[in-house]
């Protein structure tokens, strides 16, 4: 079950953010952030296909989820509008695009602290996954971030509303089976979670409980080989 005091902050979030209205906004294409380009791609069978690219910002639009696990053992979430849902507000794990400029953690760990104003010295890369291959090259990152402690406040875009949460993560399980989380991405972040820790149980069944270092190394030899 869910605390209760969790629940109500939690409905009083979604009822905050909730759409009431909306209307049509007009923009020239070069305002807007997604855009299309058209390519034919000719195969190596002698033949060709036209296919449409998505561009996000400029850019491919690849992306970092990040799963912040606190010294406590909850989960950091945030919860945000996600207007064109049933719910109109989304319940899931900080994320955000990869800068040009950027390595993928590097572009993980500002994220992060953009979104919640949370850091962690311990980042590992649990999965990777193509979101639309059909119309994009964005290539999506799970990162999972140990032991992260509150460093600064948030430092959210014009357009950005973000409240975020920590739950434990029988409460996270609670939260996708009353279908608050309906984001495909958060879910397979929820699954490889607990894989992560499925690997630190089994190490310390047999241990004493281990340190976070320890916890660390031990999924980077798993994750990131």
């Amino acid at each position: 079950m869910i605390r209760k005091e969790k629940i109500e902050e939690l409905k009083n979030i979604i009822e905050e953010y909730k759409t009431i209205k909306k209307e049509k906004i007009e923009k020239e294409e070069k305002d807007k952030f997604l855009k299309s380009e058209v390519y034919r791609y000719y195969l190596n069978d002698g033949t060709s296909i036209v296919r449409e690219r998505l561009i996000k910002g400029g850019n491919d639009g690849s992306a970092a989820i990040i799963i912040p696990k606190l010294e406590n053992g909850e989960i950091l979430t945030i919860v945000e509008p996600r207007v064109h849902t049933e719910l109109t507000v989304g319940i899931g794990f900080p994320a955000g695009y990869i800068e040009n400029h950027e390595l993928a953690k590097e572009g993980a760990l500002r994220e992060l602290q953009e979104e919640t104003g949370y850091s962690s010295d311990y980042l590992i890369e649990l999965d990777s996954f193509y979101q639309d291959e059909g119309v994009s090259s964005a290539l999506n990152r799970i990162y999972l971030a140990l032991d992260c402690k509150q460093v600064s406040n948030q430092n959210l875009d014009k357009e950005e509303k973000i409240k975020y949460m920590t739950f434990t993560k029988e409460e996270i399980s609670e939260l996708e089976r009353l279908k608050y989380i309906m984001g495909v991405n958060t879910k397979l972040a929820i699954e490889r979670l607990y894989s992560a820790d499925l690997f630190i149980n089994l190490k310390e069944t047999n241990e004493e409980e281990i340190s976070t270092e320890e916890k660390y190394k031990i999924l980077k030899k798993i994750y990131e080989k």
